[in-house]
């Protein structure tokens, strides 16, 4: 069964930093697949933040976190990471994984559009304080 699992949540202050992972069964990260990160503040719509594969020479990242964030892959743990540094009130929301199977690159055009992943994690919440 393919399964991505999220921890790694929690209350930080501003200017914190918190580490996210995505932890998969069932398939391989990276070499066949390509993981995304997304984010759902209350009241708002979900959005992609980063997106990694192992054909793609630059992870993908949205405006709002290029340069604080980075994603990276454990192939051995079959685990990818989210690392978030210099965070913003404006970041708290629930943290989502989520997974394209039998790709190897991001979607280039679409590698934060929702309907181009196959299976997705249930969150994990991170709160910002300021």
């Amino acid at each position: 069964e393919v399964q991505v699992v999220e921890s790694g949540g929690g209350l930080v202050q501003a200017g914190g930093s918190l580490r996210l992972s995505c932890a998969a069964s069932g398939f391989t990260v990276i070499d066949d697949s390509a993981i995304g990160w997304f984010r759902q503040a209350p009241g708002k719509e979900r959005e992609g933040i980063s997106c990694i594969s192992s054909s793609d020479r630059t992870p993908y990242y949205a405006d709002s976190v290029k340069g604080r964030f980075t994603i990276a892959s454990d192939n051995a743990k079959n685990t990818v990471y989210l690392q978030m540094n210099s965070l913003k009130p404006e970041d708290t929301a629930v943290y989502y994984c989520a997974t394209i199977l039998a790709v190897s690159m991001c979607p280039t055009t679409a590698w934060n559009y929702i309907p181009s992943y196959d299976h997705w994690g249930r969150g994990t919440q991170v709160t910002v304080s300021s």
